[in-house]
């Protein structure tokens, strides 16, 4: 019986282990130049395709606007905008999500992007790139949940 209880135990843990182990909950950013908290965003997964809102805004810009935008989100508040999307599971490296894209609201730009939980889950490896991912730069996002 002691057997049965420690091996569900062990079932629960590795399952919520791997539930840390995947890009979605809420993610803090941090900003490259200052290193100070910038905002939070929440990955969401619908049947395997992940995307990420942006659900709070930790500067003093809390209305700010995507005006250099050049898709359906010109204009529009970055907050609650969604700047991740159609992210899935790599087919080529396990424990890599890719295939989506990335906006970064301050310029407009849109760059594909590769996630990678790092450190159990607890960080996010955020690369947007052009191209290939060689060409492009990575953040750290810690988990906030």
């Amino acid at each position: 019986m002691k057997t049965l209880i420690a091996a569900a135990a062990l079932a629960l843990c590795a399952g919520a282990a791997f539930a840390q182990a995947t890009p979605a909950g809420l993610w803090k950013s941090i900003d490259d130049e200052t290193k100070t908290e910038k905002s939070l965003i929440r990955i969401t997964d619908t049947g395997g395709v992940y995307s990420g809102k942006v659900e709070k805004i930790l500067t003093d810009k809390t209305d700010a606007k995507c005006s250099e935008c050049s898709d359906e989100r010109k204009d529009q508040p970055v907050l609650g905008m969604t700047i991740l999307r159609n992210v899935k599971a790599s087919g080529d490296d396990k424990g890599v999500w890719d295939g989506g894209d990335i906006l970064d609201p301050n310029n407009g730009k849109v760059y594909k992007v590769r996630l990678k939980p790092i450190d159990g889950g607890k960080k996010l490896e955020v690369r947007g790139y052009i191209g290939v991912p060689l060409l492009g730069r990575t953040q750290t996002w810690l988990r906030v949940e």
